[in-house]
């Protein structure tokens, strides 16, 4: 029913200005950036996260939290790298993620490596589903864009963006690189489920806090973990593969690196292992990995 006598905005209004203003700010600084070359709008995006916007929005005193708690010891003068080199890789992340045709030649000319190569492979042929995981290290896209261009379907499960403008931006942009992707949530979980047990790929990110999962350990402390991952593939019979996309010294190729199979066995087990592996893989590249979350958030 419409309300009369009021003409005064509401607040579902106030909201929807507030998601249009947000959205055009944050997409027209994309735009812009756009403007520049490839290998400028790049390292042009890290160092606009890193020496103007990070500051602004507490990024590099979340780095040095997270890394006073994980490494008590560590030389203040590194800590104050990594507070700068952090965002530095978040922003150059972004500008990937927002080039899509540009992230999908970079991924064409990334060599793949690892011990799971073969066994990757073989799974496809075979028609065996795949749970690719991964971690929000260096460019996590790059590993779906390389399998897409090698012949794999590959699904992936994305989390919608706080502002509804921006989200619809962000989802065609990814979606450039390569299709279906689901929704987080029970519709796009269903999806999901069903477009693996036909045998094709999907690819997850494990490293965020999850309330309901379970309390393992990472980098030796307490970080609950979602289980799904393992779940999944215990479920349908599917390759559990950790995967990385690895930015190397130019700060603009990457390696791709396809490590060994998840063995079956139980699902803290394996989730443990996954998170082993992502702690491998960041204690070798320190500044890729995304150290202004609150991984180690209590239940």
């Amino acid at each position: 029913m419409a309300a009369t006598g009021n003409t005064s905005p509401n607040r579902d209004d106030q909201v929807g200005l507030k998601d249009r203003v947000v959205s055009a700010i944050i997409i027209g600084v994309i735009r812009l950036l756009t403007l520049l070359p490839y290998r400028m709008r790049v390292p042009a995006s890290g160092w606009v996260l890193s020496s103007i916007v990070g500051p602004l929005i507490g990024y590099r005193q979340r780095v040095r939290d997270n890394l006073s708690l994980i490494f008590p010891d560590m030389p203040a003068a590194e800590k104050e790298r990594l507070a700068r080199a952090v965002p530095d890789q978040i922003g150059r992340t972004l500008a990937e993620l927002f080039s899509p045709k540009d992230l999908i030649r970079t991924a064409a000319e990334t060599p793949v490596a690892g011990a799971g190569v073969a066994a990757v492979e073989e799974a496809r042929q075979a028609g065996r589903p795949i749970i690719l995981v991964s971690g929000h290290f260096g460019n996590y896209d790059i590993a779906r864009s390389v399998l897409i261009q090698r012949g794999h379907k590959v699904g992936g499960l994305y989390r919608a963006m706080n502002y509804r403008g921006f989200n619809d931006f962000y989802v065609s942009r990814i979606a450039q690189v390569g299709t279906p992707l689901f929704l987080r949530g029970r519709r796009g979980m269903g999806e999901m489920v069903k477009f693996l047990k036909a045998g094709n790929a999907i690819a997850l990110l494990i490293d965020q806090h999850m309330s309901a999962g379970a309390p393992l350990t990472f980098f030796g402390q307490t970080a609950y973990t979602a289980l799904s991952a393992a779940e999944l593939a215990l479920r349908y019979d599917a390759l559990l593969v950790p995967c990385y996309g690895v930015r190397q010294p130019d700060g603009l190729s990457f390696e791709m690196v396809i490590e060994a199979p998840v063995p079956h066995s139980t699902p803290e087990e394996m989730t443990q292992a996954l998170n082993d592996s992502l702690e491998a893989q960041v204690r070798a590249h320190m500044a890729q990995w995304l150290w202004v979350h609150r991984r180690w958030k209590s239940a």
